[in-house]
């Protein structure tokens, strides 16, 4: 038989597909990367740290410069331009520091992140002749080691500004990584804000400036009534009430690291730090046992210019009196624990505190600072349930509070 030659089918035309079968679709083009996410600098994410257990007062603060505070762990969230970040510094008692988040972006592996660090506008943020210090942090990211993320950074900054790197850079900028999200800040405080410019000398056991404060404003202190710190080491407590009454800015007497950044005006930061302070009709006083200590806070007492609102002596616990005029605050932060080793003579001591303080200071509040619940019940005295701890040199502080007494 013979055989039927086969007949192939006839092949569509070019480019359409044959009868029944989808069309393919064609596959997308590559998009280009995401440029990083500049912040805007009129409306940045700021950031105030705060000392561990003291982030309420905190937020008081900040909600009082008319922004509204965001509660974070430790410290507190809130929006501005730089004109804000220049008030915080200048004008806020309880931060720390000042963070302003200028950027953010995704980087699952180091090739990206450098990629991604190289293309961030850092002429927008930084000068070139300004040296900076990179410090980073990872948490739960594909990239975990601190010291590449730096390096990478530090290139970039190098190649793309020019900006040279240093230790003792006077600008920090902070890389922090999370769950592969990069997030950019400057340190725009330079030094610890508890460093208020007037204070040389310091006692044994000092109490930061920026705890002093907080504590202060949690005891209700407004500037309205006289202080009284009976044990006033280097007159930390007395000069900050000082301060408050007199309406003096706690960042006047010293630099900051945003003026060395581009977007600083010089004209509108002298605008912004002008003001008189007022006169308080009111003396503030310190006493303490230790001449020293009465010398360095005298002397702290005239740097910072409160010398003639503030009254220092040398006095004994035992010997001290009430001075004339209203009713105000007594404020201690006595020996405690690791502070003075055996806790002992401790108990005795807070006894005859006390009996003081019930005998000659009637109508008078009494706040307190221990990191021992037991001295504090030693003294006898009416306090109410104590404030959260506080980080407080490797102890755990709380604050203990009177009513009039």
């Amino acid at each position: 038989m013979p055989m039927t030659p086969r007949t192939s089918k006839p092949r569509p035309p070019s480019g359409r597909p044959p009868k029944n079968q989808p069309a393919l679709k064609a596959r997308p083009a590559t998009p280009p990367e995401a440029a990083p996410l500049a912040a805007d600098p009129a409306r940045m994410e700021l950031f105030a740290v705060a000392t561990p257990g003291l982030e309420t007062p905190l937020a008081d603060e900040i909600r009082a410069l008319g922004h509204t505070p965001d509660i974070q762990p430790g410290g507190i969230g809130f929006t501005g331009g730089w004109a804000d970040i220049w008030r915080a510094n200048l004008r806020l008692r309880g931060a720390t520091r000042i963070l302003a988040r200028i950027g953010a972006f995704r980087a699952m592996h180091p090739a990206q992140l450098d990629k991604r660090a190289r293309r961030f506008p850092w002429a927008d943020w930084l000068r070139p002749d300004v040296p900076i210090r990179i410090e980073a942090t990872s948490r739960k990211s594909r990239i975990y080691h601190a010291g590449a993320i730096i390096q990478r950074f530090e290139a970039a900054i190098r190649d793309s500004l020019g900006a040279p790197i240093a230790d003792d850079a006077p600008v920090t900028l902070k890389i922090r990584i999370e769950d592969d999200l990069c997030t950019i800040s400057l340190d725009t405080s330079g030094e610890s804000l508890h460093k208020r410019g007037h204070k040389q000398a310091v006692g044994k056991a000092p109490m930061r400036e920026t705890m002093a404060a907080m504590f202060l404003r949690e005891c209700g202190f407004d500037g309205r009534e006289p202080v009284l710190d009976p044990m006033c080491g280097s007159g930390t407590f007395v000069i900050e009430a000082a301060e408050i009454a007199a309406g003096l800015a706690p960042g006047r007497l010293r630099g900051f690291a945003f003026k060395q950044l581009p977007g600083f005006d010089p004209q509108a930061w002298a605008a912004l730090r002008t003001g008189a302070a007022t006169t308080p009709p009111l003396t503030f006083y310190g006493r303490d046992r230790d001449p020293g200590a009465i010398r360095m806070s005298h002397e702290n007492a005239e740097r910072a210019g409160v010398g003639g609102w503030t009254d220092f002596q040398t006095c004994a616990f035992a010997d001290l009196t009430r001075p004339e005029g209203p009713p105000g605050l007594v404020m201690i932060n006595p020996p405690y624990g690791a502070r003075i080793g055996n806790k002992g003579p401790l108990f005795g001591l807070h006894a005859a505190m006390g009996e003081v303080l019930r005998s000659r200071f009637r109508g008078w509040r009494v706040g307190l600072v221990t990191s021992e619940p037991q001295l504090a019940r030693a003294t006898g005295l009416p306090f109410r349930d104590p404030g959260p701890y506080v980080a407080h040199g490797g102890l755990k502080i709380r604050l203990f509070q009177t009513g009039p007494l």
